[in-house]
């Protein structure tokens, strides 16, 4: 049906840039952030633009003997159309003025001719008879998704702009696009007032040794935000989507999550969970369990039920299970990867996500095990992709009461204590604070309202 059609070019906008970039070189500074070589339809406008890459990339004169000189250095000269086309080039532009504007439409034609190819591919994959209908469904995400992300590049803005666009979000009377501005509170009193919730498309880091609760923690903040009204997505790599559950069941019902697993349970324990799975069932909380995941599957996943649901949080438990696109390079690389992109997910969606991180064994090796930024896992990229680095530390995995007395006669043994170690901040101040960990409901709380239900 489609066959007779030619893709989207316009060669008149494309010699329009070229022409530009010949009457004015500095020109190309203006257009290289709009379109790459691959932009242009017509071969030899492709070779013009990428030799006059290559000269600004050196530092030299733009101008058309040294484009002539470039092109003939690499045999292209002739297969151009020789001076006379760089000529004519020129001619037909009076103005590099509008260089811009030209490449815009350039933009413009290739991105279509993107979305034609993509949808070449796309409907290849229908075609396969042994194709998995989810697998074709997340392959064509990933396609779609490829062109939005090449597409998207922002340039300098002057800080008049940056502050105009603060000023309308944050006077803005519509609720649900002040919804979008406001911060997810993570019902712990001490640790909202430090950080004063967790900022939209901030990058939170939560690491910690195994066993130490840090997926507790987690889905502690997950619930307590849902019971504010906020719309929440686990990624859970390490457990399943019914884990996750009984450990919610248990924290909401005040019952033993090791006699829920063995459903060694009371009738009066039995209401409490039933009451427990009622008020679970309310909160606007989504769970995808898939064990092996790429950063791009979650991605895609997130941008999709960002638009079906509008979440407010995403948690992914936990980061180092997460496959990279490059699986042949190294570890460090890999994670370096991942945590780039998981801090582009916060910012292109607009929410804050929180990465469940693991630990070195450094940590045990040390006469203090109190963490620190190095002992990150895999990679110091991390750190810095990271807008708050945070840690859970208690003194009571390490040191048995004995232990304790001995070295602290003086202190109490501070058993079910974990201290929340802020140990970066991009944008606020660092400190330490108490939590209360109920091990046997894999409940967290704040110190000033603990109880030990019995």
């Amino acid at each position: 049906m489609y066959t007779d059609r030619l893709p989207p070019s316009d060669e008149a906008a494309e010699q329009a840039v070229l022409g530009s970039i010949l009457i004015e070189g500095d020109s190309l500074s203006e257009v290289s952030v709009i379109i790459k070589a691959n932009d242009f339809y017509t071969e030899r406008n492709k070779w013009i633009y990428e030799a006059c890459l290559s000269l600004y990339n050196r530092g030299e004169p733009i101008n058309q003997i040294s484009v002539a000189h470039e092109l003939a250095s690499t045999d292209k000269l002739e297969s151009i159309g020789g001076e006379g086309f760089l000529s004519n080039l020129i001619a037909n532009v009076p103005t590099s003025v509008y260089a811009s504007h030209y490449a815009q439409i350039v933009n413009r034609t290739s991105t279509m001719r993107n979305l034609i190819k993509a949808a070449t591919e796309i409907a290849s994959l229908g075609y396969e008879p042994d194709f998995e209908v989810d697998s074709a469904i997340k392959q064509s995400e990933d396609i779609l998704f490829q062109i939005r992300e090449t597409r998207e590049n922002r340039d300098f803005r002057s800080l008049r702009d940056v502050l105009d666009t603060y000023l309308e979000e944050s006077s803005d009377d519509d609720p649900e696009n002040l919804n979008k501005t406001q911060p997810i509170f993570t019902g712990f009193r001490d640790l909202d007032q430090l950080l004063g919730g967790l900022q939209r498309s901030d990058l939170f880091i939560l690491a910690a040794r195994p066993s130490i609760g840090k997926s507790s923690l987690a889905l502690n903040i997950a619930m307590n935000a849902c019971k504010n009204n906020s719309t929440v997505a686990i990624l859970s790599l390490e457990m399943s989507g019914e884990q996750l559950a009984m450990r919610m069941v248990s924290s909401e019902a005040k019952v033993d999550s090791h006699s829920i697993r063995r459903n060694i349970i009371n009738n009066q324990e039995q209401q409490r969970i039933v009451s427990a799975i009622g008020v679970l069932s309310d909160l606007d909380l989504y769970i995808d369990d898939s064990p092996i995941q790429t950063i791009t599957e979650i991605r895609s996943k997130a941008r999709r039920l960002n638009l079906e649901r509008n979440i407010d949080l995403l948690i992914v438990d936990y980061m180092q299970l997460i496959q990279g696109l490059h699986r042949n390079e190294n570890r460090v690389q890999e994670i370096s990867e991942i945590s780039r992109s998981l801090k582009g997910i916060a910012r292109d969606l607009n929410i804050p996500v929180i990465a469940i991180s693991q630990l070195s064994r450094a940590v045990e090796q040390r006469p203090s095990h109190r963490p620190q930024l190095s002992d990150l896992r895999d990679s110091g990229s991390i750190e810095q992709d990271a807008d708050i680095v945070s840690f859970i530390y208690r003194e009571d995995v390490y040191y048995t009461e004995e232990e304790w007395n001995s070295r602290n006669p003086v202190e109490p043994y501070p058993k079910n204590i974990a201290e929340v170690i802020i140990a970066k901040h991009r944008n606020g101040p660092l400190g330490n604070i108490n939590l209360f960990f109920n091990e046997q409901y894999a409940e967290f709380k704040d110190m000033a309202t603990r109880e030990i239900d019995n």
